[in-house]
């Protein structure tokens, strides 16, 4: 059973992901959205979409705002690739932890030298 919800987990990123950069025209959505996981109950009555979007504060939020109006039409599209008997409600949910990561990173760059 584990092995078949990473596999779902795993679809519903790739496909969410592929959504999101070709089929959204929203402008408030950033040029940089990385889909970073899904996060599946074991029920498939509810997916976590985790996103980082690369960018000022005000065009993360826009983004945010745009993919949870946007999440419908996200869900009917997976549904539409991906068979699976129910199709979880996506929430999506800001990871900063890339960004977190490149100031880290600068830091000890900064300390080293």
């Amino acid at each position: 059973m584990k092995t078949r919800i990473i596999r779902i987990n795993d679809e519903i990123a790739r496909v969410t992901a592929e959504v999101i950069r070709s089929e959204l025209s929203d402008p408030r959505i950033g040029t940089v959205v990385t889909v970073l996981r899904a996060d599946t109950t074991t029920d498939l009555k509810h997916s976590k979409i985790f996103v980082s979007v690369l960018g000022e504060k005000e065009q993360q939020e826009k983004t945010m705002e745009a993919l949870h109006k946007a999440s419908g039409f996200i869900r009917k599209r997976v549904a539409d690739i991906v068979n699976l008997r129910q199709t979880p409600e996506l929430k999506f949910i800001f990871d900063d932890s890339i960004e977190h990561g490149m100031r880290m990173r600068k830091l000890i760059e900064e300390v080293n030298r």
